[in-house]
């Protein structure tokens, strides 16, 4: 390469090297009185000689150019890359299923081997880098919610729902569930998962509370039903509005509007058929607790000391006396369980038949405790649901849902004078937004080992296989359930944000010849409703299980597993035959 004169400055690149079949580029540009080559050489390492790379420079009145180089090397192929994320994914499952070690620590050995893998391969980034992978908006709008609801919590309101819901039952546990997944489910298509799961949470365990349920199987119904409305409208999952978002989607037709239109038909017949199946599921499940409410709430109660005791540090002596009262008190109240178990006869029914007697019982003893405070908890929640909606449909509002979140209880500790501030910090799940900022750092770093890049080419090439007389049909199944799949295993927005530009490449592929409506639709259905395969399929479910957990009834992964993933095919199934129907029968594509 011969050397250039430009603006009194004289570069002399010289790039020299010992493989064979090196490639050298170089790219200049003028800028004031500064020469910006970029230099990019590319040299297939199948030898160990060493590359030289010399770069000199002669300048004029003593002039100092900055220059800065970075030099990279993947040494491993694409399919090694693809085998260790896959490895690294398959071993934070194996701790999370086997409850090794918390999910929280799961994800952050996972996210922690994830950077050790890129790091071996060539690929290191910086801490800076690794940070920005975290998204935040998503941490915002979890905490000013955990925050609101914990605020929300000291009027009593909840308590009052349950009672409610009881008496509008009429004392029949199936309809009262049936009644609060429904809820669930329309309020999930207008407000985020997350944010519906964080309110509908602590009713239901107090409602289940209320009539000696066990709350696990009612919380994992909602949450699955959660998931299913979500997918009804354009803003009710992340996947539909990465979707609506997209501007070559909107070229193509795909806007707000007909996106709803078809997505709010399809998921109305998956909501309606799930509840028979969900009602098959839950057939020899036992929702009754098998002691009597006495006996469980004292359980509870037990719990909730020694859970506060812990919780105390003892580094004062008075904190140590505390603490030892609080252990006393936990002594005290589990020998007085041990005599109420002796004495324990009665069978549980599986009908309440003295409902009406019990409300007026549970009405003087659950009521609204805090008027003012729930006003002013109303009101703030009402604005922050109102500017939830309006971020949806009016875009130049320009604050994004974790704001108007954050923004949000601020408003409310300083309307509600909240004196003992850490007794509001204690409420909220911090494990849970730790075990969702190392999801996020696993699941970037396994996008940059090409997993998701890997099974969206897999996809496109099994598609490209197909006779065209039975292309479009397997088209759809084969993006529907790779998208289900891969979504209950694996973060489902980074992968909708991935398969949109594949898809779209494929429709505009002369030798495929395929309509992308129908493509986008099958991966919307599958991102969202894939989300019920797994406990970390959908961040409403990690969210729905850490509320429970703080409340001493934490489900597992495989008790979540058990009822979500039948429930993920059967969904799956009907969104699969509502998809071919409209589009192969009817030719819905344009």
């Amino acid at each position: 390469m011969s050397c250039q004169d430009v603006s009194e400055v004289y570069i002399y690149t010289i790039l020299y090297s010992c493989c064979a079949g090196a490639m050298g580029l170089l790219i200049c540009h003028e800028k004031k009185n500064f020469l910006i080559i970029l230099a990019a050489v590319l040299f297939p390492l199948l030898r160990s000689d060493p590359i030289v790379i010399t770069i000199q420079a002669f300048l004029q009145d003593n002039e100092v150019v900055p220059l800065s180089m970075t030099h990279q090397s993947l040494y491993v192929s694409v399919e090694t890359q693809v085998a260790i994320a896959g490895i690294i994914l398959a071993g934070v499952y194996v701790l999370i299923i086997f409850e090794i070690v918390h999910r929280t620590l799961a994800a952050m050995l996972g996210s922690l081997a994830s950077l050790a893998a890129l790091a071996i391969i060539g690929d290191r980034p910086s801490l800076v880098t690794v940070v920005e992978w975290i998204d935040y908006e998503t941490l915002a709008l979890l905490f000013g919610m955990m925050v609101l609801v914990a605020i929300f919590s000291e009027t009593g309101f909840f308590d009052y729902c349950a009672v409610k819901a009881y008496q509008l039952s009429r004392g029949r546990v199936w309809p009262m569930i049936i009644i609060l997944c429904l809820i669930a489910a329309i309020l999930s298509a207008f407000l985020d998962n997350v944010t519906t799961m964080m309110l509908f949470t602590p009713v239901t365990i107090r409602l289940c509370e209320v009539l000696n349920l066990d709350p696990r199987h009612v919380l994992i119904a909602e949450v699955i039903f959660t998931n299913i409305g979500g997918a009804a409208t354009a803003v009710g999952d992340p996947p539909n509005v990465i979707i609506v978002s997209n501007q070559d989607l909107r070229k193509e037709g795909i806007d707000f509007a007909s996106f709803t239109g078809y997505m709010f038909l399809g998921i109305c017949l998956v909501l309606f058929t799930s509840f028979p199946f969900l009602r098959m599921l839950y057939w020899n499940k036992k929702l009754y607790n098998k002691e009597s409410i006495e006996i469980v709430e004292l359980k509870h109660e037990i719990l909730v000391w020694r859970q506060t005791a812990q919780r105390i540090n003892p580094a004062s002596r008075e904190e140590t006396a505390v603490k030892c009262l609080l252990m006393q008190k936990v002594l005290n109240l589990e020998s007085l369980l041990r005599k109420m178990m002796k004495t324990f006869q009665r069978q549980i029914s599986q009908e309440d038949k003295n409902w009406e007697q019990n409300i007026q019982e549970l009405q003087k003893k659950h009521r609204i405790t805090d008027k003012v405070l729930l006003v002013k908890c109303v009101s703030v929640l009402g604005v922050v649901i109102f500017m939830f909606f309006l971020n949806s449909f009016v875009p130049s509002i320009h604050l994004d849902l974790g704001w108007i979140a954050i923004l949000g209880a601020l408003w409310l500790l300083v309307l509600a004078d909240i004196q003992d501030f850490e007794i509001i910090l204690h409420r909220v799940e911090w494990a849970t937004l730790l075990f969702f900022a190392g999801l996020f750092v696993l699941m970037e770093a396994l996008a940059q080992l090409q997993l998701i890049d890997y099974i969206g080419e897999q996809t496109a090439l099994l598609i490209k296989a197909v006779p065209e007389d039975q292309r479009l049909a397997i088209a759809i199944i084969l993006v529907m359930w790779v998208s289900a799949l891969a979504s209950s295993l694996i973060d489902n927005i980074p992968f909708t944000a991935t398969m949109i530009p594949v898809l779209i490449n494929l429709s505009q592929d002369a030798d495929v010849n395929l309509p992308v409506k129908p493509l986008i639709f099958a991966l919307a259905m599958g991102a969202c409703l894939g989300g019920n395969g797994t406990l970390i399929g959908a961040s409403a479910n990690v969210v729905c299980a850490g509320i429970a957990e703080q409340h001493g009834y934490g489900f597992s992964f495989m008790e979540f597993f058990r009822l979500g993933f039948p429930m993920m095919i059967m969904t799956c199934m009907i969104a699969m035959c509502y998809l071919l129907a409209t589009h192969i029968g009817l030719g819905w594509n344009m």
